[in-house]
C-alpha cells in the first residue's frame, strides 16, 4: 500500500512528507526516528481523547473519565487502530527487526500510531491533529459503554455470552511470531454458536487473547446494533 493510499485513509495529506516518513522509521532503522514524534503525538491523543469523553459524557465523574480515557489510549487500543490503517507495511524497520516480525508486534505498532499523530500536529497544527483523531477513534467512542468501566475486554464478552446463554468462547493460540526473546502470539477467539472467529496478537497469550476478545465484542455488538 503507498502512503498515498494511508494519508487518504487518515484523512490527511502532509505539506511535509518527511514528517510522515519520520512517523514511520523506528530507532532500528535510523537515527532520525519517530520516538520524538510519539512522545508529542502521546500528549496530544490523550488531551484530544480527554475533550471528547468530557463533551460525550456529561455525567461521568472525574474518575470514570479518567479510566475511559485510559481505555482508549492504552496500547491493545493504540495497535487496534494501527492495524485498521494497516502501518505495519509502511514501517521502516531495521534489519532485526524485520527478521523478527517488527512489522505486527503491538508495541510498534502503537508507538507509530502515535508518532503519526506527532507528526500530522508538527504538520497541520493541533485542529489538523484534532480532526485526524476524532476521524480514527470515532468507531470506538459510538461503540463505549460507561458501564462497562474497569471491565477487561474478556469479562465484557463473557458477560455478553452469559446474558444471552450463549457457551464461553474458545482460546487457541494458532501462530507466534518472532525470535524465542520478543515473541508475539498470535491468540483465535472462536464462538461456533454465532458464527464469529477473531484473532488478537499480543507481546503475551493473555494479551492476544484480550485482544481478540475485544474483536469479538465489538462485531457482536455491531450486528446487535445493525437495522
Amino acid at each position: 500500500m503507498s502512503r498515498e493510499r494511508l494519508q487518504q485513509h487518515i484523512g490527511y495529506r502532509f505539506s511535509r512528507p518527511e514528517l510522515l516518513s519520520r512517523a514511520l522509521t523506528h530507532r532500528s532503522h535510523s537515527a532520525l526516528h519517530n520516538e520524538r514524534l510519539e512522545f508529542l503525538g502521546d500528549s496530544i491523543l490523550n488531551c484530544v481523547v480527554a475533550a471528547e469523553l468530557f463533551e460525550r459524557f456529561g455525567e461521568l465523574s472525574e474518575g470514570d473519565l479518567s479510566r475511559l480515557r485510559a481505555q482508549l489510549v492504552r496500547e491493545e487500543t493504540l495497535h487496534q487502530v494501527a492495524q485498521t490503517l494497516r502501518l505495519g507495511d509502511h514501517l521502516q524497520l531495521g534489519e532485526g527487526e524485520l527478521k523478527s516480525g517488527g512489522f505486527a508486534r503491538p508495541s510498534i505498532l502503537a508507538d507509530a500510531f502515535e508518532a503519526l499523530i506527532g507528526a500530522v500536529f508538527v504538520d497541520g497544527g493541533f485542529s489538523a491533529a484534532r480532526e485526524t483523531i476524532r476521524r480514527l477513534y470515532e468507531p470506538l467512542l459510538a461503540n463505549l459503554d460507561p458501564k462497562a468501566l474497569g471491565k477487561d475486554p474478556k469479562t465484557l464478552l463473557q458477560e455478553l455470552l452469559q446474558a444471552r446463554k450463549i457457551a464461553l468462547p474458545q482460546y487457541s493460540v494458532v501462530a507466534t511470531h518472532g525470535a524465542a526473546h520478543s515473541q508475539n502470539f498470535e491468540v483465535e477467539c472462536l464462538i461456533p454458536q454465532l458464527s464469529v472467529r477473531t484473532t488478537g496478537l499480543g507481546s503475551s497469550r493473555r494479551n492476544a487473547e484480550q485482544e481478540a476478545a475485544m474483536r469479538a465484542f465489538e462485531q457482536i455488538r455491531r450486528r446487535t446494533a445493525a437495522p
